[in-house]
């Protein structure tokens, strides 16, 4: 398996022009919550769905108008080998992979179709660099407890959150605590849980809205692409990616993908085996994205920090069994992160479901 050196991912003279366009980032929340959900994705026409559809700003794929105008959860899930698996992964539209101390990475799962779960986790504790990375789908944070640096953001009015515990580890408020569970067929701290109701009376409680909110909703993320997109159109820039290896990235997971051509998806695995939910759901996408971000360590319990904000770093995009250079950027908490090609423009993602690991600057992919 070729691994890409550092070099082939230099900066492209592009960069300079597309921090100019930095400025003109789409204007959010200009609409009632649920005409600013029906709004359809860039390149598909509306008239294509049948009455009361939408497509989806988590995969392009035909919705109800209805769910399209709830907010999704966004699920700290752990990667811990004694964890898995976990229950409502499967259900993820977006999932996050962001390393941790202790050398070992965590999760962060996008749900929007939470509503009928009777059990989502197991849950674990949040970091502060998790938060503007939620914020941008204007989610239902859940979490169990988290750590002292992110407690000046989780404490400001717009987010909504609950916590099995207090929020930052010795202090904190713990929001909707007792609708979370604890199961008895593992051990703390992998057996914390919360149901769909659970969910609903917590926020009835809280007073969290369960719709979309105009003031902070983007109706539009990933620029999907309006057929299919092969990446043929980028010639020898577009690598082979049949299999991707994330061990330089998650050493302890060893996360990797294999593109299974009669599906288009690239299956995912886990601690060298097959990544499923409880279900026996196999995790699959149809998008894989690695966006490196400058981090630091901030203390000697190895608690690290990640650049959520930023226009020129680097990554690749994978899909059908084929994968590019890209260049990403993120401005504010609930702007969009944007990703572009080489040659400045916007990346057409696949309709489905995308994985983003979101790298230390220097660990890269491997694939072939």
């Amino acid at each position: 398996m070729k691994r890409r050196e550092k070099n082939e991912t230099a900066l492209c003279p592009v960069k300079k022009d597309r921090c100019l366009r930095a400025g003109r980032r789409f204007v959010a929340g200009l609409c009632a919550a649920f005409l600013a959900a029906a709004l359809p994705a860039a390149g598909v026409r509306a008239q294509e769905l049948p009455a009361g559809y939408v497509r989806s700003v988590y995969t392009n794929e035909p919705v109800s108008a209805a769910q399209a105008g709830l907010r999704p959860i966004a699920v700290m899930m752990p990667t811990d080998r004694a964890a898995q698996p976990s229950y409502g992964i499967g259900h993820a539209k977006v999932l996050y992979e962001i390393m941790e101390e202790g050398n070992i990475s965590r999760q962060l799962a996008i749900i929007d179709d939470w509503q009928s779960l009777s059990r989502i986790g197991n849950i674990r504790s949040c970091r502060a660099y998790y938060l503007p990375i939620a914020t941008e789908w204007d989610p239902i944070l859940i979490h169990f407890g988290g750590v002292w640096y992110m407690r000046d953001r989780i404490s400001l009015p717009d987010i909504n959150n609950l916590s099995g515990t207090y929020e930052y580890g010795t202090g904190g408020s713990a929001p909707g605590a007792d609708k979370f569970f604890r199961s008895s067929d593992r051990k703390a701290p992998h057996n914390a849980y919360i149901s769909a109701e659970g969910i609903t009376e917590a926020c009835a409680q809280l007073g969290y809205s369960l719709t979309i909110r105009p003031e902070y909703y983007s109706p539009r993320h990933f620029h999907f692409a309006e057929v299919e997109n092969t990446l043929e159109q980028y010639g020898a820039a577009a690598a082979p990616a049949g299999t991707i290896d994330l061990s330089d990235i998650f050493p302890y997971t060893r996360t990797g993908f294999t593109y299974n051509p009669s599906t288009g998806l690239y299956d995912k695995t886990i601690h060298g085996g097959a990544h499923k939910d409880a279900d026996g759901t196999q995790l699959s996408f149809a998008n894989v994205i690695v966006q490196n971000a400058s981090w630091v360590t901030l203390d000697d319990s190895g608690y690290l920090a990640f650049a959520s904000y930023d226009t020129t770093q680097d990554g690749w995009y994978f899909t059908r069994g084929r994968g590019i250079h890209i260049t990403w950027q993120k401005t504010a908490d609930y702007s969009p992160t944007q990703y572009f090609d080489d040659a400045g423009n916007e990346i057409q993602l696949n309709q489905g479901k995308t994985y983003i690991a979101v790298a230390q600057a220097g660990r890269l992919p491997a694939f072939s």
